[in-house]
């Protein structure tokens, strides 16, 4: 509510793509960031403003009006039930099927045991250092903080390899696994929430089970829509009804898939790389093609503008107490730590068959960026002693890992590959 207006769900959009808007405009104009980086950069600088000003002047309306409205929207709601199905989606149109087959092993191991192992890395350091610095955080939430914090966002990565100059083979590598170990991502944290929440004793034969069933449940979901898009667009020649179907598979397929315990992320990426390889290919004219990337381009881009708007705005949501600065300044080379360590571990066990040089470890654990899918996850926690803790430390982690990492990603490889010409790919 601002000035007493009850604010529609329209109108917190309108405001949303305006800011977005005049924001991405200085940004291109004045300080020629790279998108992501630029809107964190301001987003955080704006909330950081709007905080001041409530500290201030305590009374200030306005101030009081825009910390309501940023702390009332549902991020949990319009990421996880709207923008991640379109995101991953658009992400995985782009993947190269050939080129991501050659990588399947990585990809299948980084997005299963190496997302399972950066959890139990994670919650167990987080616990170590949440009672060091004095929080009594249950062991069980600082897995869940573990499993919403080690996925890579696909939105983040895919920006990313839009900008460094990396093999193909390694490039659908990486963003293969960063459209899947979100959604095992997702899998792991339900699983780890719903036993924090019900207070009983974690087993984990059960949560393999269930992990099992959301996720097979995904793939098998994931190929049955895109196969029936793909025979669709084939028995027809016209963009408009083309673009539409793809549509449909996205919001269609993700609205079943939670009333058939099926994991949306990994149906869509799988739906995602279906209709971009074999429906790109065999079904489609090229003015549809020309479409159907265009469309699905501009539906990237302009959700991409608003999630990095969003995690920049979050800053007013954290309070302000020292020791939640502290703890998420610490989680910052955990979460460092427990990539390298779960990338590097299933790196060499299959490197024989996999030689991509120092550049493809970097790449992944320096490209392996945290953003908006951790962040709404954080916020999708239910109010209680353990929600601003994991919310502050997640804000820190995905701050840093967008402006810091994403900032410096395309030199690091740059050098890197300089060095690394005469590896055998």
């Amino acid at each position: 509510m601002i000035a007493g207006v009850a604010l529609t769900p329209f109108d917190a959009a309108a405001i949303l793509i305006v800011l977005a808007a005049g924001l991405g405009y200085c940004n291109y104009r004045f300080l020629k960031l790279p998108a992501s980086i630029g809107l964190t950069v301001m987003g955080a600088i704006a909330s950081l403003l709007v905080v001041g000003i409530a500290r201030v002047v305590p009374g200030a309306a306005f101030a009081r009006d825009i910390v309501g409205f940023i702390a009332g929207i549902d991020f949990h709601t319009t990421l996880m039930d709207g923008m991640l199905s379109f995101l991953l989606f658009a992400g995985a149109l782009h993947v190269d099927w050939h080129e991501m087959r050659r990588g399947r092993w990585p990809i299948i191991v980084l997005s299963t045991i190496g997302v399972a192992l950066s959890t139990a890395l994670i919650g167990g350091g987080f616990l170590l250092l949440a009672r060091a610095i004095g929080f009594e955080l249950p062991a069980i939430w600082c897995f869940v903080f573990g499993a919403l914090i080690s996925p890579t966002d696909p939105v983040s990565v895919m920006g990313v390899l839009k900008r460094a100059n990396v093999s193909p083979t390694l490039e659908a590598t990486v963003a293969g696994e960063s459209l899947f170990n979100d959604g095992v991502g997702v899998v792991i944290f339900t699983i780890l929430l719903v036993s924090a929440l019900s207070g009983e004793a974690f087993s984990l034969g059960h949560a393999a089970g269930l992990f099992a069933t959301e996720a097979g449940g995904g793939v098998v979901l994931g190929l049955v829509i895109g196969w029936i898009a793909f025979r669709l667009m084939r028995s027809i020649d016209d963009y408009k009804v083309e673009v539409l179907i793809s549509l449909a598979v996205v919001m269609g397929g993700y609205a079943i898939a939670r009333p058939l315990h099926a994991s949306g992320p990994v149906a869509m990426a799988v739906a995602g790389l279906i209709i971009g390889n074999a429906g790109v290919a065999h079904a489609m004219s090229d003015t549809t093609r020309d479409y159907l990337h265009k469309f699905w381009d501009l539906i990237d881009d302009i959700l991409n503008t608003v999630l990095f708007l969003l995690i920049g705005l979050e800053v007013v949501t954290i309070p302000g107490d020292l020791r939640l600065v502290v703890l998420g300044l610490a989680a910052i080379p955990l979460a460092l730590l427990a990539r390298s360590i779960s990338v590097l571990l299933p790196l060499c066990a299959i490197r024989p068959g996999h030689r991509y040089g120092l550049v493809a470890p970097v790449t992944l654990i320096w490209g392996g960026l945290r953003g908006g899918i951790s962040i709404a996850l954080a916020l999708g926690l239910p109010d209680g002693p353990a929600r601003p803790i994991i919310l502050a430390a997640t804000y820190l982690v995905v701050l840093f890992s967008v402006i810091g990492q994403g900032g410096t990603i395309k030199g690091v490889l740059q050098r890197l590959a300089a060095r690394d010409e005469g590896a055998p790919a």
